[in-house]
């Protein structure tokens, strides 16, 4: 067989890719597999590339039903025969959509391929790793006697024709107990992934939330199990020398951060976020420090300046559980002294610019004590999304995948969750013991106050 390009102009750029999407190609599966198939690349009748035999490439795989498992369906008291050949993937990741679908049943008439899918079983959860043929001779026999077998709305088998629905019924009754297998699987799955994307999402809305349990709310995290511990002072790990630099424009000034190494994991690094504006300059903007390049004396400074009277920027630190913020306002009513920054004054109530994040991550996990969907653990401070709940698992592909087309629900249990437990410390934190009424009110506060933020957060991340 040759493919021919007639246009001179044509230039295949990724001639690999182009062998690789012919291997793949539902349609050309079969008759690769007949006859001897290679591709050449060609210029000015010399060959510059030779790709060989083209193949499709089965991945590893269990042997589920067949070869070649005779079955057969009644259609006006007429049987008609199929053969089904079903495989499960290992350690494979199948391609589900496109010509190049590598999952499902490729659905074969005497030399033609119709289709590629898995019937009654196309699109669920606990089929993304099936594959095989599925070979009906009659299928043609009754397209050539002008019945619709195949659709003209979309590519393959026509789902409304009479004839098709019998041997799709036939077809899905065979491969049914198999599917089923796989998604009672998924019911036990102990963990569960989200995409890159996705995760680096939540990644920055509990650093969000973190930050507002903190600066908006003024809690802290749960206190620890140890009666000792409990009672201790508030971890300060990270601070600025004054969380709010008020400062005259046209004087350099300092800006001081304050670092406890023996509260930081080893080989700690701060994480730094800058919000400037282009009116104030700084000497020097590091994104990653390692604590340990700041040897004894714990202090990171850097140098400011600025003309404009009104600019106004923060700073934002980050190292393990811990973070502080400042503010840098410049004002011509700013006082000469303290250039250099003021310590902390004594504070009555919880600090409002440093402390330790209450979000520190989250985890797809089965936890088979509770029916919720997702829950709070303290002692991890992470929110914990329950894959044995019923609702999670509709979102949970085959692959143990989360799907991306399910955000709002990721969306809903986060916000639940967060305001929740920032409803519970709130009360806490008041000295209120808190009547149910009373919790139930302040999480309404909360989820009104962020609860939008959440969602767009979701929406657009």
């Amino acid at each position: 067989m040759t493919i021919v390009v007639e246009n001179p102009q044509v230039a295949i750029s990724h001639y690999h890719t182009l062998v690789q999407a012919l291997a793949n190609n539902v349609y050309l599966r079969d008759i690769l597999e007949r006859r001897e198939v290679s591709l050449a690349h060609m210029r000015r009748g010399r060959a510059l590339e030779q790709s060989g035999r083209i193949r499709f490439q089965e991945p590893p795989s269990l042997l589920l039903v067949g070869p070649e498992q005779k079955g057969s369906f009644l259609f006006q008291q007429q049987a008609y025969p199929f053969t089904l050949t079903l495989k499960r993937a290992r350690e494979a990741e199948l391609i589900l959509r496109g010509d190049e679908r590598t999952n499902g049943l490729v659905v074969l008439s005497g030399m033609a391929a119709l289709d590629c899918q898995l019937f009654d079983y196309e699109n669920q959860v606990g089929t993304e790793y099936l594959f095989g043929t599925v070979r009906c001779p009659a299928l043609v026999e009754k397209l050539a006697q002008g019945q619709a077998i195949i659709s003209d709305e979309r590519e393959g088998l026509n789902p409304r024709n009479a004839f098709v629905q019998a041997f799709s019924r036939a077809v899905s009754r065979h491969i049914g107990p198999h599917v089923l297998t796989e998604q009672e699987k998924l019911r036990h799955l102990a963990r569960a992934t989200t995409s890159g994307r996705t995760a680096h999402m939540i990644e920055h809305l509990l650093q969000r939330m973190s930050r507002a349990a903190i600066q908006d709310l003024g809690i802290a995290p749960p206190p620890a199990r140890s009666p000792v511990e409990e009672h201790a002072a508030p971890a300060t790990a990270l601070r600025f020398t004054t969380p709010f630099y008020y400062r005259r424009p046209g004087h350099p000034f300092h800006v001081a951060l304050l670092v406890d190494a023996e509260q930081l994991p080893e080989e700690a690094v701060l994480t730094i976020d800058y919000a400037l504006p282009d009116s104030l300059v700084i000497d020097a903007a590091p994104r990653e420090v390692p604590v340990a390049e700041l040897g004894e004396a714990g202090r990171l400074t850097w140098t400011l300046s600025g003309e404009a009277a009104g600019a106004r920027g923060e700073i934002n630190v980050r190292a393990g559980a811990y973070w502080a913020w400042c503010e840098i306002v410049l004002s011509e009513q700013a006082s000469h002294h303290g250039q250099g920054g003021m310590p902390h004054p004594p504070r009555h109530g919880p600090a409002r610019d440093h402390g330790e994040a209450m979000f520190l991550g989250y985890e797809f996990r089965n936890l088979e004590d509770t029916l919720d969907r997702a829950v709070y653990s303290p002692e991890e401070r992470k929110i914990l999304i329950n894959t044995g709940a019923p609702t999670v698992q509709l979102y949970v592909d085959g692959r143990g995948h989360f799907r991306d087309s399910a955000r709002l629900l990721l969306a809903e249990l986060f916000l639940d969750v967060i305001a929740e437990e920032l409803a519970t410390r709130s009360l806490e934190g008041s000295g209120r013991p808190g009547s149910v009424a009373d919790f139930h009110a302040t999480k309404q506060a909360i989820i009104r106050r962020y609860g939008s933020e959440v969602h767009r957060a979701f929406l657009t991340g």
